[in-house]
């Protein structure tokens, strides 16, 4: 029996080796925690969750919604444990990290075509081989990838954001609600007026940033930018961004508040929750001095502080095909950001697609054709397009994925008949047993 090696059991490498064990084939799991690990991560598990515990929005008009659904109609292991750990957050499908990255941790080790090795990888091994080793790839694996290839990393820098006890939050200053009252009522909104609101840019705007080398605002990737770099951009930026108060109404005062910091449940206890799209790299004492300016949070119990790390991806346009493999050997292929593709769900849609294809091609079978209007499809013909000039990681969006043939004014509708027509796509593939 063929045996294919997955390096890395982050959100890709534990999708793509549960894609390869599914349809038969023997996989050895390498991962290098608990005997090596990075800055970012605490846990041993698999598929730990660093800088959110939210895969974000679940509705089709959205286009991560629609990236999501096509995994589980597929049998994505990611997904299929997310569902299992979810806890409430309105539209968005967010999970209980640590029950989470136990679920999938069981769920790899204990299938019987699955041998996990404890090890660090330093060289990139004849294939059959998928290389998933993540944004923050240990440094003799990213000399030994660029070695393989023969050219430079491009990369960026990724932030998380803090975490403080429910218990500490002061719910005098704050109320429950979800943004335009969708879903159950799962955020915790702390208002600030004008006067703070500003108060609190001055100050988050001068903080001390901890030391980050090579650090520069233009490396920032737009998806996980750091709070206090959007601060820089002017005074009304964040409450365009993350502190934005529009589909909020403040109890107190019965109309919209100048601006808001929310808060979202990060385990299933509720007990701990994180301040939504606050990722930072200030030092611990700065952010603990100016988030607490934040009236509920002014006596927060701060139980991680945001950090920051690089990130590193590869030139996939010029380097892999649409299936993530190398272009001068299908059998070496690679998945999750380090393709270029953002996001818990992108990357372990890029591990799925890696999987089908590898697992198609060591059995001699046809690779399934996953087309562009698709999301899954489409995510993979973005990284492999040689035509892009400045290639930069990229987010699931309706923009990739085809066209309609049809126009169809109104935004929703339009995206919903996207999203349909994608899923029929998905069915007939299903349907026929790729």
């Amino acid at each position: 029996m063929t045996t294919v090696k997955v390096i890395g059991a982050g959100l890709a490498g534990s999708e793509a080796a549960w894609q390869l064990a599914q349809r038969g084939i023997s996989v050895e799991l390498m991962e290098m925690k608990p005997q090596k690990m990075t800055p970012a991560h605490h846990s041993q598990d698999f598929a730990e969750l660093v800088c959110s515990n939210s895969l974000r929005g679940d509705r089709l008009e959205n286009a991560v919604g629609l990236l999501k659904e096509e995994l589980r109609r597929c049998g994505s292991l990611i997904l299929g444990c997310a569902e299992e750990t979810r806890v409430e957050a309105g539209g968005c499908l967010a999970v209980d990290r640590g029950a989470f990255a136990g679920r999938v941790t069981e769920k790899l080790k204990s299938h019987p075509n699955i041998t996990v090795i404890s090890r660090e990888m330093t060289q990139v091994p004849e294939g059959p081989v998928i290389i998933a080793t993540g944004p923050l790839t240990s440094d003799a694996m990213s000399q030994a990838i660029g070695e393989y290839f023969g050219t430079e990393y491009l990369h960026f820098f990724d932030a998380a954001a803090p975490l403080v006890t429910a218990d500490s939050v002061d719910m005098e200053l704050a109320w429950w609600q979800s943004r335009y009252d969708r879903g159950t009522p799962d955020y915790v909104n702390c208002a600030m007026d004008r006067e703070q609101y500003e108060a609190f840019v001055r100050e988050l705007t001068a903080a001390e940033e901890a030391p980050v080398h090579g650090f520069e605002d233009k490396n920032v990737f737009e998806g996980c930018m750091p709070v206090e770099v959007m601060a820089r951009r002017g005074l009304d930026t964040l409450r365009f961004g993350p502190m934005k108060p529009v589909g909020l109404r403040d109890p107190k005062t019965g109309g919209e508040p100048y601006a808001v910091v929310q808060l979202r449940q990060d385990n299933a206890a509720g007990s701990v929750y994180n301040l939504v799209g606050f990722q930072t790299h200030l030092k611990f004492g700065e952010q603990k001095r100016v988030f607490s300016m934040i009236p509920a949070l002014r006596n927060a119990e701060f139980v991680r502080y945001g950090v920051m790390h690089r990130n590193t991806f590869l030139r996939s346009p010029r380097l892999l095909d649409r299936y993530y493999a190398d272009r001068r050997n299908p059998l070496v292929a690679f998945a999750g950001q380090m393709t270029g593709v953002e996001g818990y769900v992108e990357s372990a849609a890029s591990g799925f697609l890696a999987a089908v294809a590898i697992a198609a091609r060591v059995q001699g079978r046809e690779i399934p054709d996953f087309p562009k209007t698709t999301a899954i499809g489409a995510l993979g013909l973005y990284i492999s397009d040689e035509s892009v000039e400045n290639f930069q990681p990229m987010n699931i969006n309706f923009s990739i994925i085809q066209p309609l043939e049809q126009r169809i004014r109104k935004k929703s509708e339009k995206n919903l008949a996207i999203a349909n027509r994608s899923l029929s796509v998905i069915n007939e593939l299903v349907a026929k047993g790729f």
